[in-house]
């Protein structure tokens, strides 16, 4: 198995993305820390086994997991988090920083400044601490038998590259974590410590489901992109798997894009 005997902590993991990540990563033998600000999946995503928690669903597959409620926004709530994952597994091998939030649809003229403190607090800083605490960590341990020790991924959008209308707070927090995340490949990369970031594009998860459900809409994003379909939370964990493996050993300050072809045009 790919991550046997690794240890693996991912936020916001309840739903979406990060239950996809989370699953992924655990079938190819990681253990996983999962971790949300509630630990039930949103009613509304797409998940078919949604009645049960991510970490319980990992182990019933016969892997190790634990769930550790955190809010990312919260400094001694990441720190905890890593130090949990520590005391029970004994290392940090991989932390992917998933946890984000959407507001609104709003120009900047009526996006409200709580709005924008709220999504900067989950999306930017979120990621910040995350990062802070894995790194602190990958530095105090030995590396692995391939020099690694760690890797972080860092769960962005295509938002961080190009603006999307309507979305200024959004794409603001976006664009910090793929700065901070080519910032920090450089501090680090002497350390052997691989920090990447993935840019999703338009995705079926519970937080678009909302215009996905609107006909107009959903003909809307499917005609934005050119591979001609909605991408899915599993099309992301392929790619967190990818950047959390040996096989990425070199990459390290990349912002990976998996949107279909979106921003290529």
């Amino acid at each position: 198995m790919r991550f046997k005997d690794q240890v693996a902590v991912i936020t916001g993991t309840s739903s979406g993305n990060g239950r996809a990540i989370a699953l992924a990563l655990a079938t190819q033998g990681a253990r996983v820390v999962c971790s949300d600000l509630v630990r039930q999946a949103r009613t509304e995503g797409y998940e078919t086994d949604i009645d049960v928690d991510t970490d319980e669903l990992i182990r019933r597959a016969g892997q190790q997991s634990i769930f550790v409620k955190a809010d990312a926004a919260n400094s001694a709530d990441m720190q905890n988090l890593v130090q949990q994952a520590v005391e029970h597994y004994g290392r940090l091998d991989i932390m992917v920083n998933n946890a984000g939030i959407f507001t609104t649809l709003q120009t900047i003229v009526d996006e409200t400044e709580e709005d924008y403190d709220l999504t900067m607090n989950v999306n930017a800083k979120g990621v910040w601490l995350g990062c802070k605490y894995a790194i602190t960590q990958m530095l105090k341990q030995a590396p692995r038998a391939d020099g690694c020790r760690g890797r972080i991924i860092n769960v962005s959008s295509i938002g961080g590259l190009v603006g999307l209308a309507l979305e200024p707070a959004y794409c603001a927090s976006k664009g910090a974590v793929n700065n901070l995340t080519r910032q920090l490949a450089v501090d680090f990369a002497a350390h052997k410590i691989n920090i990447n970031a993935i840019c999703p594009g338009f995705l079926a998860t519970a937080m678009v489901r909302p215009a996905l459900d609107n006909p107009q809409l959903k003909a809307h994003l499917d005609s934005l992109t050119p591979w001609p379909r909605i991408g899915t939370a599993q099309d992301v964990a392929k790619a967190v798997a990818f950047l959390a493996s040996d096989d990425a050993q070199w990459m390290t300050g990349s912002l990976l894009t998996v949107d279909g072809a979106f921003t290529a045009q």
